[in-house]
């Protein structure tokens, strides 16, 4: 059973940093697909980015790739997720997600496997 646990969400005012961490088990990283999702209130799921465990490679979506980093540390099976110039509008709970088989489409159905989340709020 794969199992996901998101961490270091927080309050933080604006144009501040936060990083977020996914604890990954019960997937190989050798060729995963972590990805990084939120959800503000009344509003879909918005996928943020995502990162190839096996080679390193990420994938931004265009509304972060400016502020938004994502790594992986194999070796604790643990994803980043680094935000920076943070921004009211980022408020909201962000979920990490995990597949075996690649980005698809990037959406939320592409991913069967997520954490529960945690709360970033950015006061302005």
């Amino acid at each position: 059973e794969v199992q996901l646990q998101a961490s270091g969400g927080g309050l933080v005012q604006a144009g501040g940093s936060l990083r977020l961490s996914c604890l990954a088990s019960g997937i190989s990283f050798d060729d995963a697909v972590i990805a990084w999702f939120r959800q503000a209130p009344g509003q879909e799921r918005e996928g943020l980015s995502a990162i190839s465990t096996g080679d390193g490679v990420p994938y931004y979506a265009d509304s972060v790739k400016d502020r938004f980093t994502t790594s992986t540390d194999n070796a604790k099976k643990t994803v980043y997720l680094q935000m920076n110039s943070l921004k009211p509008e980022d408020t909201a709970v962000y979920y990490c997600a995990a597949n075996s088989y690649g980005l698809g489409a990037f959406t939320p159905a592409d991913f069967p496997s997520w954490g529960q989340g945690t709360q970033v709020t950015v006061s302005s």
